[in-house]
């Protein structure tokens, strides 16, 4: 199962070649896709500033996949991880670190382009 980013989905609604290739891989081993909270926030975030016809796409995508739950554990494991991140000199920003952590509680390998992900332990990152 396959949590997709933002930096991924944001890629397919500007029909990056990479990303649509990833996605039709994606489609053809019927691998179920996902999506966390924040970052179904990011991609409306960019839709609302383009407006129009962007933000009913970016809508549509986001509305197509199933969402992780964003319960307590994953708050706790945001802390756990944030907190190693920021001893070992490697902070991630707020919305990564909550996008990271539900990922991983849930299970999910992360699709994404932005290789601040790999820094988090225990995350299966999937690159493109």
């Amino acid at each position: 199962m396959a949590s997709l980013d933002s930096s991924f989905l944001i890629d397919l609604l500007r029909r990056d070649p990479r990303a649509v290739v990833h996605l039709d891989r994606l489609e053809a081993s019927r691998e179920l896709r996902f999506i966390t909270p924040p970052a179904a926030a990011e991609v409306m975030v960019g839709a609302h500033v383009l407006g129009g016809r962007s933000l009913r796409v970016a809508g549509e995508l986001v509305g197509s996949l199933q969402w992780l739950e964003f319960d307590q554990e994953a708050c706790r494991l945001a802390g756990r991880i944030g907190a190693e991140l920021i001893d070992r000199g490697e902070p991630l920003g707020a919305g990564d670190l909550l996008i990271a952590a539900i990922s991983l509680r849930h299970g999910q390998r992360l699709i994404t382009r932005n290789r601040g992900f790999a820094r988090v332990p225990g995350l299966q990152v999937e690159s493109y």
